[in-house]
């Protein structure tokens, strides 16, 4: 029951509700993955360049139910699909290069004023902080000495965010500022 609260807790903030108990039904831009296709996503995370035919296998899932979501998560932007050049029948799928940024971004989002909101208590009150600092030593407790694939493209993902926004900084600034060989008559 307490690791089901928590991951509602988490979900909501990572869909975009600043509190638990905000309904990311207020905000339809709020993303929503049902099971099947996650089932297939955490199957893409592990097996990348798989062909269709063994993402089926693996999760059980009817082979069309299976492309229909691959083609929604392609759609999405969160898998890429390209023919199999061994067999030009079949499809390989594999996660973005983007999905898992993203991912780490909004995973990077605090936790706090949802957790607070749930408790009833304040944001940043010693209530809060001390089940944070809770969850937080149970989290580095529990982590795997090795970490499976999913982890693996997210902390990959995390490394290079700070490189990403170094390289857009720049690209950024020369946006930002006026034409200077340019003058108004």
């Amino acid at each position: 029951m307490l690791g089901r609260q928590l991951t509602k807790i988490g979900e909501e903030v990572m869909r975009g509700a600043s509190t638990a108990g905000s309904s990311t039904a207020e905000r339809p831009d709020a993303p929503f993955m049902p099971t099947g296709p996650s089932l297939v996503l955490r199957d893409v995370f592990a097996n990348p360049g798989s062909p269709i035919t063994d993402i089926t296998a693996r999760t059980g899932l009817p082979q069309s139910y299976v492309s229909e979501s691959v083609a929604r998560l392609r759609g999405q932007g969160i898998v890429e699909t390209s023919a199999d050049p061994a067999d030009g029948r079949r499809t390989l799928v594999r996660v973005s290069a983007q999905h898992p940024r993203t991912v780490a971004a909004k995973g990077s989002v605090p936790v706090d004023a949802a957790l607070a909101a749930a408790l009833g208590e304040p944001a940043g009150g010693a209530a809060v902080t001390e089940i944070i600092g809770a969850l937080s030593a149970l989290a580095a407790r529990l982590a795997p000495e090795t970490p499976g694939p999913i982890r693996r493209q997210l902390d990959q993902a995390r490394r290079e965010q700070p490189d990403q926004a170094r390289r857009e900084q720049p690209d950024q600034a020369r946006r930002e500022q006026p034409d200077q060989g340019r003058r108004e008559l």
